[in-house]
């Protein structure tokens, strides 16, 4: 049997019909005695410590709770919202980083029969006001006493009343001059003075599995957030999607890793966003898996440490990170770096060869034991496979870190899909490629929007359509928006080429064929608005979002992405934005690298000048830079080459509002801050 059909045929009691407050409680029910959560100490003044609902933990170190203690804590907090008057009506607001109380509160909301709404912690107070107000949110939820003042600022702005707000931390109340101000550990005694389990049991079967679960802002990349309408049954069915690509399966080889009760995984992206939300959370405690939660994305090297995760979900930014600080400990000195350099061209020759041979393993043995060990053992020495979703992933980095014993699984998605389309499946992962689509999911790619040089690949290219369980029926309050966003199942093109899961073989949750075939191919078709390429394999390559692709004034189509993705595991480059719409040529604006520039000014006894603006205008480091623009473009086509670049000094962050919370680049804010810069590129030229 394929691993294809045995992944149709998988049934596990993680893989169900259900609400996602039904979830859990049969988990917990499952794994009362294994550990669910592990959160560290010293981080936060946690108001659940003060109450003593959990356990102090110590500075710097991690304290567990099991499933039995978690579903106490749930139930308790589910009642206690009830207590303060949230009900089926009610859209509760998560104002919070990602941490153990977020879990909590989400699932009790759920459990309340409440709808969650996100709000990324970094927040502007526009965007909190936005936020709030959009989904006419009644409860929040914050973090701390910092982020209960936001609220606080422009809750008097709002065209709606707030009901109530409870903070996470143990903030002093008595010195806010509102008497609908609560800590978590305030409203959870209330809410273990009420419970009554019957009637906690008549909240959860009341919540239908079509009911609103959530309402998750787009990251506004392409202008004002949009709330994504996500039903239980949206991320229930996307989880078990997800799990049955994952499942620690029996029909597959004892050395391919899965995702089972054993797993431990390393939480530290925002839950406010669906990547997370889904992998990261739902589907890990339908599992009965243990999440770790990270103190803060700065303490990663010390956390990974300290919990040791099998697993865990990132996006491509983050591995960048992680893999340039590998790259720098390895260069603390010459002989180091050229060891580690040997060893990682040794690890890609490995992993690229069908028959490395006697020769080639003997070295891959001997790099493994210089190098890749003691890489492995850095982040924890647990690691089975990482996820990657949320961006494009370079394929260069991410065969760097196959090569390392360290495989990323690639995957793609959206938060109107809940958000899992297409990843790669640990037996068979290709680098490259977002990956196969998922069980019960039905991909189709129309050609019409791109050129015929974007075309020019093997299989077929062009935009992503999807239908399937896991894709949401609109936006909030947007009937514009959602029609736009939708091709009904008659009008799709005639050339459009299909795959994945057609309707009458989707499968339930038996792994026997669904009853529902007449409604699925009736359903709509979601635009992605992404260009990809559905390979002749059967996997998918992400190339482009519509929206980005460059045309130049010649009339030629560029993609930005696999440009700039090449510049992703460059040790003299942090970042690059590949532009040129409406100009001759393709242009870049790149942040050097100045660590690396600096050690290579050292060593080659150039005198660089201290302030990082002046670094940008030296020649000798342009002219370095220009070494590595020449290599990038020997792989692509000569309109697709990078003719002129500025070096620029500040770093695209989320502070600066040059990436989105999930670490995507704004490219029209981008090019709003360095407007001066590319103007001097084509005015030079």
């Amino acid at each position: 049997m394929s691993w294809q059909a045995a992944e149709r045929a998988f049934t596990d009691d993680a893989i169900a019909r259900e609400t996602l407050p039904e979830t859990f409680e049969r988990t917990a029910k499952r794994h009362a005695n294994r550990t669910a959560q592990r959160y560290k100490g010293g981080t936060y003044d946690r108001s659940l410590v003060a109450e003593e609902v959990v356990p102090r933990a110590p500075a710097g170190e991690y304290t567990e709770l099991t499933y039995a203690e978690m579903r106490e804590i749930v139930r308790n907090l589910a009642t206690g919202l009830r207590e303060l008057g949230v009900d089926g009506d009610t859209r509760v607001a998560m104002y919070a980083q990602t941490r153990m109380e977020w879990a909590q509160t989400d699932f009790a909301a759920l459990a309340a029969g409440a709808v969650v709404t996100t709000v990324y912690a970094s927040s502007s107070p526009s965007q909190l006001r936005y936020l709030l107000e959009d989904p006419e949110a009644t409860v929040v939820v914050v973090e701390n006493r910092e982020m209960l003042d936001d609220v606080l600022a422009v809750r008097g702005d709002l065209e709606h009343d707030l009901d109530a707000i409870v903070a996470i931390d143990d903030v002093e109340i008595e010195e806010i001059s509102a008497d609908d101000v609560y800590t978590l550990g305030e409203v959870h005694e209330r809410g273990a003075e009420a419970f009554d389990e019957a009637t906690y049991e008549e909240w959860i079967d009341a919540v239908d599995v079509a009911d609103l679960a959530s309402l998750i802002y787009t990251s506004g990349t392409t202008g004002k957030p949009k709330g994504v309408r996500l039903t239980h049954a949206n991320f229930r069915d996307n989880v078990s999607q997800c799990y049955r690509r994952f499942a620690d399966r029996a029909d597959r080889d004892p050395d391919v890793p899965g995702i089972s009760e054993e797993t431990t995984t390393l939480s530290f992206l925002p839950l406010a966003h669906v990547f997370e939300r889904m992998s990261g959370h739902y589907m890990m405690f339908a599992a009965g898996a243990t999440v770790a939660y990270a103190e803060s994305p700065d303490t990663l090297r010390e956390d990974f440490g300290l919990v040791r995760p099998t697993t865990t979900t990132s996006v491509p930014r983050v591995y960048e990170k992680l893999y340039d600080a590998i790259r720098e400990q390895a260069g603390e000195s010459p002989v180091k770096e050229r060891i580690f350099e040997w060893a990682v061209e040794v690890g890609r020759d490995h992993h690229e060869a069908d028959d490395p041979g006697v020769l080639l393993d003997t070295k891959r043995a001997v790099a493994d034991r210089l190098v890749f060990s003691s890489v492995r053992e850095a982040i924890g020495g647990n690691v089975d496979f990482f996820i990657s979703g949320g961006g494009s992933l370079s394929a260069e980095l991410c065969a760097l870190y196959h090569a390392m014993d360290l495989p990323i699984l690639e995957g793609y998605g959206l938060t109107e899909t809940s958000p899992v389309i297409s990843v790669n499946p640990p037996e068979a992962p290709k680098v490259g490629t977002i990956g196969p689509p998922v069980v019960n999911t039905e991909i189709a790619i129309d050609g019409a929007v791109v050129g015929e040089e974007v075309a020019d690949l093997a299989g077929d290219v062009g935009e992503l359509l999807v239908r399937g369980p896991q894709v949401t029926d609109g936006y909030w309050n947007r009937p514009d928006a959602t029609a736009e966003a939708f091709v009904d199942a008659d009008d799709l093109p005639d050339d459009a080429v299909t795959a994945g899961t057609p309707p009458d073989e989707r499968v339930d949750v038996d792994g026997d064929k669904a009853d529902d075939a007449e409604a699925a191919a009736a359903a709509p078709w979601f635009r992605t608005g992404d260009i990809v390429q559905l390979r002749p394999d059967g996997y998918v390559a992400f190339r482009e979002r519509a929206k980005q692709l460059l045309v130049l004034s010649t009339g030629k189509n560029v993609a930005p992405g696999p440009i700039e993705d090449r510049f992703a595991a460059n040790e003299f480059v942090e970042q690059c934005v590949v532009l040129g719409d409406g100009r001759k040529f393709v242009s870049a604006l790149i942040v050097p690298n100045f660590e690396k520039v600096t050690a290579w000014a050292d060593e080659n006894g150039i005198d660089l000048p201290e302030e990082r603006a002046a670094v940008c205008r030296d020649d000798r480091v342009r002219d370095r830079i220009q070494e590595e623009v020449d290599r990038v473009n020997g792989e692509f086509e000569s309109y697709e080459k990078i003719k002129q670049f500025r070096l620029v000094e500040e770093e695209f962050t989320e502070d600066n509002d040059l990436l989105t919370p999930t670490m995507k680049k704004k490219r029209r804010n981008i090019l709003d801050r360095f407007a001066d810069e590319v103007e001097l590129i084509y005015e030079e030229s």
